[in-house]
């Protein structure tokens, strides 16, 4: 070896940061990322919760239906263009580092939440509120694209070896904790202001509440040092010039973020969603729960699950990461029927026993009937079984659909004994009515602590379980698949290709099932089929992770 090759060396090695902090310092780090993850995924979730009010505000230009499906695609849409910002920043997390990187992203995603608190609405500008909003959506959806990768990826390069699940297992607690503190900040709001003044214009603090969360972020992130993984690597020269490249234009690479996308990230995103986003949505939309108290019942049911992110984490170091996510997956699958017809049985008893005693059919001509999915909000369904059907999925009544003779005009409502021969939507209210389908669910029902509010409780916990077993261990999975010169943008893709598409557009493909099948519970084929075909595709062509060496 030549004295200029020693000296070169040394040089490196002076360059290069010890990768061993010590406790205190790593706290700072885990604290620090998932703080501003929690600040983030609040801003992102504020319009999921607020979705009735957004439809009101923004969309009041459209039909009822058309303008919810509308909202729920809105709330879709950010997480439509997350794989852009996945691809984006991750790019520049490989290029110029994690920490930067992620600063932008806190940056992006609050002036755009700050911004739909002072957007004005459809009554004042017309067209170009909805515009606007969805433009702010997109911008929000690009930041957390390229969040998560940073702060799962930062957290993972600071911690020791067989301690990384438990470590990034902080960040996963993330999401549910900004959800948490949405439902926690709306409904302060909503006791302090009351429910008109609220909807009126209360329903803007909580996006204004995102500058202060915002600046507390900035402040936080910007006392933190880049990964020591990452200036080792440029101290040596090993830094990626083309991380897109390498990472997708390689197959052996390319191979490794298909696997990661099929075989974990799909099925953890709609276990996700369906435990959480989507059974607020099934107990609200469906079962017709009061707002604040299935806001209540959820933030209740996270309070008690969250602890088993951090449970799930530290089993994966010492079990590993696979069999905990793909139990998840098939665990899920199996039961949510069960699970989701229990929630029925115990939040709306009356429409469990409405149904048993008068179920409800729609006999039309198939010809006649369209499959009531209209993201645009401009389509009209002007046949007797479109409006029929619609009526029905408003209410929240399952219905079974019965072929009519070809050629036959008029939709046939049978409710119980009652047969209404030609539609007419307050004929069919009234015969609803005197079915004992209940408007909305009785608040006697689900009082505090009575055995029906204490059975929906646990039934969510449950729910909430089965995301952390899927959730808790992926971040550690996902750094541990990809090397540390293309990480950031490889490991973000399939994560949120997974959470933002497969994810992000279940409560509107849900939704849209249940309106054309007429049965409440047809939505949640979709996250069982893809939950199982994450299930087989993990088990027979994942690796499992949890000793990889990170630093290569």
């Amino acid at each position: 070896m030549t004295m200029a090759s020693i000296t070169a060396d040394q040089q490196v090695a002076e360059k290069a940061p010890a990768t061993d902090l010590t406790s205190k310092e790593t706290r700072k780090v885990i604290f620090a990322s998932s703080l501003g993850t929690v600040f983030e995924w609040y801003d992102f979730y504020l319009f999921g919760s607020l979705a009735a009010i957004m439809n009101k505000n923004f969309f009041s230009g459209v039909s009822e239906t058309a303008g919810f499906i509308f909202v729920l695609l809105g709330f879709a849409a950010g997480f439509a263009v997350r794989p852009f910002g996945a691809v984006f920043f991750g790019r520049l997390g490989d290029l110029i580092g994690r920490k930067y990187t992620f600063l932008v992203t806190i940056l992006l995603m609050g002036v755009s939440t700050a911004v739909v608190g002072i957007l004005p609405s459809y009554a004042s500008i017309g067209i170009a509120a909805p515009i606007i909003l969805i433009g702010l959506r997109l911008l929000q959806g690009l930041a957390l694209g390229g969040e998560y990768g940073g702060a799962a990826t930062y957290v993972a390069e600071h911690a020791p070896n067989g301690k990384r699940g438990l470590f990034t297992s902080w960040i996963q607690t993330t999401a549910t904790l900004g959800l948490f503190m949405s439902l926690l900040v709306i409904l302060a709001c909503r006791l302090w202001l009351g429910n008109e003044e609220f909807e009126a214009w209360g329903w803007r603090i909580p996006f204004l509440v995102s500058i202060i969360l915002l600046a507390i972020s900035v402040w936080i992130r910007l006392s933190l040092n880049e990964s020591p993984m990452f200036q080792k690597m440029k101290a040596e020269g090993k830094a990626s010039k083309s991380p897109i490249k390498e990472s997708f234009g390689d197959w052996k690479n390319l191979k490794i973020v298909i696997l990661a996308l099929v075989g974990l990230t799909a099925g953890q995103a709609v276990v996700w969603y369906t435990g959480q986003f989507y059974a607020l949505f099934f107990l609200t939309q469906t079962l017709k729960v009061d707002g604040t108290t299935a806001n209540l019942l959820i933030a209740a049911s996270l309070v008690i699950g969250t602890p088993f992110f951090i449970f799930f984490g530290w089993l994966s170091d010492k079990i590993g990461r696979k069999p905990i996510i793909m139990a998840g997956c098939l665990i899920a699958a199996l039961t949510y029927f069960p699970l989701f017809g229990a929630l029925t049985k115990y939040a709306n008893p009356q429409l469990e026993q409405a149904v048993a005693k008068s179920p409800v059919v729609i006999v039309a001509d198939p010809a006649t009937c369209s499959f009531q999915f209209n993201p645009t909000g401009t389509a009209k369904f002007t046949q007797e079984c479109d409006k029929a059907k619609a009526l029905l999925a408003r209410a929240g009544v399952p219905y079974t659909n019965q072929a009519a003779p070809a050629g036959t005009k008029d939709a046939v409502v049978k409710i119980g004994g009652t047969t209404i021969a030609k539609f007419d939507a307050k004929a069919v209210s009234a015969a609803l009515t005197a079915a004992g389908y209940p408007a909305k669910a009785d608040p006697k029902a689900l009082e505090p602590f009575s055995a029906n509010w204490l059975m929906v409780l646990a039934i969510l916990v449950v729910l909430v379980i089965y995301v952390t077993m899927v959730y808790g261990p992926i971040a550690a999975m996902l750094v541990e698949l990809f090397p540390t010169r293309i990480r950031y943008t490889s490991m973000s893709l399939p994560y949120h290709i997974g959470n933002g598409w497969f994810g992000g557009f279940l409560p509107a493909t849900a939704f849209a099932l249940v309106a054309w099948q007429g049965d409440i519970y047809y939505g949640l084929w979709y996250p069982i089929i893809i939950a199982l075909g994450t299930f087989a595709i993990g088990m027979l062509f994942v690796r499992e992770t949890n000793q990889v060496d990170i630093t290569k």
